[in-house]
Parts: structure tokens; sequence; C-alpha cells
């Protein structure tokens, strides 16, 4: 079976600005001045800031692996935006399959780098280490190409290609981990 998809095509609205070439976006960056500051073999995700509520919100995590924009109850408290809840239970699954209820849905405009998108955030209860995720919802609605290894992330404008990028140190900070050297106890010889 053999389905034609002109119609449809011809339906869709098209972008007034072409997507630009992936690779040209992400190789431009590759070796130069901008990947400076950036700690090398590493394993970091893209945490970024935006503006929400033109407050700044930090320790926000782009995750092109989650199906859901997310956000913890306690920011949206914080924002003064509680009004602005919708109610809506969805149950949203982690990586480890662990069930998390949403409390609610919330659309908010966000700012990053003068760049403004509507953005529908789930609204949740849990303790996470990061305010919220932007997954892949706003990634692809903002056309962007996050690139962990370049700790950033390009998105097509009507001015251009902006780039945001990633807090390596805020994500280092979070999961600093000890090396943790056990000293054996000094055996003692019976005679």
């Amino acid at each position: 079976m053999c389905v034609d998809y002109k119609d449809l095509n011809k339906a869709c609205s098209k972008y007034s600005f072409p997507l630009p070439n992936v690779d040209r976006m992400i190789d431009t960056t590759a070796g130069h001045e901008e990947a400076e500051g950036i700690s090398q073999c590493h394993n970091d995700t893209v945490v970024i800031s935006i503006l929400l509520n033109k407050i700044q919100v930090k320790r926000v995590l782009v995750d092109p692996g989650s199906s859901a924009n997310i956000i913890k109850s306690r920011v949206v408290e914080q924002l003064g935006l509680q009004d602005q809840i919708v109610h809506a239970s969805w149950v949203l699954n982690g990586l480890n399959m662990a069930r998390e209820t949403t409390n609610g849905e919330i659309i908010s405009p966000i700012n990053i780098v003068r760049t403004i998108q509507d953005t529908k955030f789930h609204v949740i209860e849990d303790d996470m280490r990061y305010n919220a995720f932007l997954g892949r919802p706003w990634i692809h609605n903002m056309r962007a190409v996050p690139s962990t290894l370049h700790q950033m992330m390009k998105f097509p404008t009507e001015e251009g290609v902006k780039t945001i990028y990633g807090k390596q140190h805020i994500v280092k900070e979070m999961f600093a981990t000890e090396q943790v050297v056990s000293n054996p106890k000094p055996s003692t010889l019976e005679k």
C-alpha cells in the first residue's frame, strides 16, 4: 500500500525561514573558541537558565529523551503562577519506570536569548534536582539542535541562528561525587 502525502503537505503551514543544515550548525562550533571553558571528556547534560514570567529560572535540563516538558510545583508557586494551573492528571513514567502523577498543566511563555515561545509544562510535586525539564515538545517547537558534547543548543530564528550555552559548572556541582578510598586497618601480628 502506498500513501500519497501531497494533499497533506499542501495543507500544512510552512515555516517562513528554512531550517539550516544541522551538520553545519554543530560543526561550526566544534573546536572553536565557543568550546573554550568546557571540561573535556565529560558526559554532562545541557542545563540552561530561562526567563519564565520575567524571572530567571536556573537548573533547567534540556532533555531530548523526555516526551514532556516538566516543572516543579514549588517553582510555579515561587513564580506566582498557581492560578494559571489547569487541572489535568497525567501519569508520567520515568526512566526507571517510576510513575509520577501530574498536578496539572500550565502554559507560559519562555524567554531564551530574546526568543519567546509559549510552552506547556506538566506540573509535578516530585523532588527532582532540576527546576524544569524542556523535553522534545519544546525542542521540536523551537526547532533546536542541542549538543551535549559542545554544551550548547542552536535554533533558527528570523534574525538567524541563535546559540545558548549550557551551564556545565552547575551540572558538575549538582552531581559532584566524592571518591571514597578505604584505608585498610594495619594488621597486628601476634607473636
